[in-house]
């Protein structure tokens, strides 16, 4: 009898060796309670869920604590967390991302007032403002060119280009770069306020033209061209942008166009935030460098939004009376489609219930879509 509790009681504390209760540090309790934090913030505030519910379970999956050896976690190879990782870590998932987002993405705001694309281009100052500054830190040149791109506010390219340059700080910069894209409209309105006039505020622009068929067909095809003559490295994110574009704009393809929309941008978006959030293990996630990383990707941002604002205040120097631009639309240069032009929109209504700036400030929005994508090309080529 005495050797049977003595068998009990042995194998009762092996057990009890590989529960996650055995194996829990205080670095996995905060990693839950961030991980809790982004699905509160999903579905109370309702910031950004589609992205921060898949991140914040992830986070709770990968900071489940257990023992290594039994192909469980992200990192431990032949794990099915492993294997749907892959598509993180080969870059495959940011592709198929842009393929649904120039699906569902309209250029006409772009493609009637072409000059809208220089504050797309203007925003990117947060991108190599954050490199420098990540070189200032100590970050190598290639783990600084990952970082930079959170400034784009473009989780797919941040995704994209650290898997490239710097695949170990891949958690904590797409998790930076999601958050900040979620914050948007936390972040950017007192930006915004400050570098403008009330004068300023009130502007009305130009209802835009109406843009035929012809042009946006013409425009996916020689926007692809023109972009990826210029930055090679860039085609397959903006080869996909504007292949999706081109399957809803040609009209003949709808169905196609809308399964890249629908359908399977969602099942990407799920794989990639459950992965992304899953590789936030608090034993690889939770160092100085990530720390710095968040600090950086939020003064990326401010940034960003100060270069998109003040660059449309220069240029209304050189502009007419009734035709300058609200500067309110320079936020939305980054590439937070749609989130940061509703912000413009919000913030225009404070001061003029009448004046609409939503279709204005997508041109500069969908700018910034292509600006990311071209910053990450021109970093990939420098840096890779």
């Amino acid at each position: 009898m005495g050797n049977f509790f003595e068998f009990v009681i042995e194998h009762l504390v092996q057990f009890l060796q590989f529960t996650a209760f055995a194996n829990l540090t205080v670095g996995h309790i905060i990693m839950i309670c961030i991980g809790l934090a982004f699905i509160y913030l999903a579905i109370a505030k309702e910031f950004e869920p589609m992205l921060l519910i898949p991140i914040g379970f992830g986070i709770l999956v990968g900071n489940v604590a257990f023992a290594p050896g039994y192909q469980i976690g992200v990192y431990e190879s032949g794990s099915v967390l492993n294997y749907l990782y892959f598509g993180v870590l080969q870059g495959i998932y940011p592709p198929l991302i842009f393929l649904g987002i120039g699906a569902m993405t309209d250029f006409s705001a772009l493609i009637s007032n072409p000059k809208l694309i220089l504050i797309g281009a203007a925003a990117q100052l947060g991108i190599f403002g954050a490199y420098c500054l990540a070189l200032a830190f100590g970050f190598s040149p290639t783990e600084a060119g990952a970082i930079g791109i959170i400034g784009g506010a473009d989780g797919p390219t941040a995704i994209f280009l650290s898997s490239k340059l710097a695949p170990d700080l891949m958690g904590a910069i797409a998790i930076a770069a999601y958050s900040y894209m979620a914050l948007v409209p936390v972040i950017q309105p007192p930006v915004m306020k400050l570098l403008t006039t009330p004068k300023e505020r009130l502007i009305r622009m130009k209802p835009p033209r109406t843009v035929s068929k012809t042009e946006k067909v013409i425009f996916a095809i020689a926007g692809m061209l023109l972009t990826t003559f210029v930055v090679p490295s860039g085609l397959p994110l903006l080869g996909m942008l504007f292949f999706g574009n081109l399957l809803k704009e040609s009209g003949v393809t709808k169905r196609l166009a809308d399964t890249a929309k629908g359908p399977m941008i969602d099942i990407v978006t799920i794989l990639i935030g459950l992965t992304v959030g899953a590789s936030t293990q608090a034993t690889t996630f939770l160092t100085f460098k990530s720390i710095g990383i968040f600090a950086l990707g939020a003064a990326s941002f401010v940034v960003a939004t100060f270069g998109g604002v003040m660059f449309v205040k220069i240029i209304n120097l050189f502009l007419k009376e009734g035709n300058k631009m609200n500067p309110l639309i320079g936020n939305a240069g980054v590439s937070a489609v749609p989130d940061s032009a509703r912000v413009s929109q919000v913030v225009g209504l404070e001061y003029d219930k009448t004046n609409h700036l939503l279709m204005h400030a997508m041109g500069p929005n969908v700018a910034g879509v292509i600006g990311s994508a071209v910053a990450a090309g021109i970093l990939l080529s420098f840096l890779a």
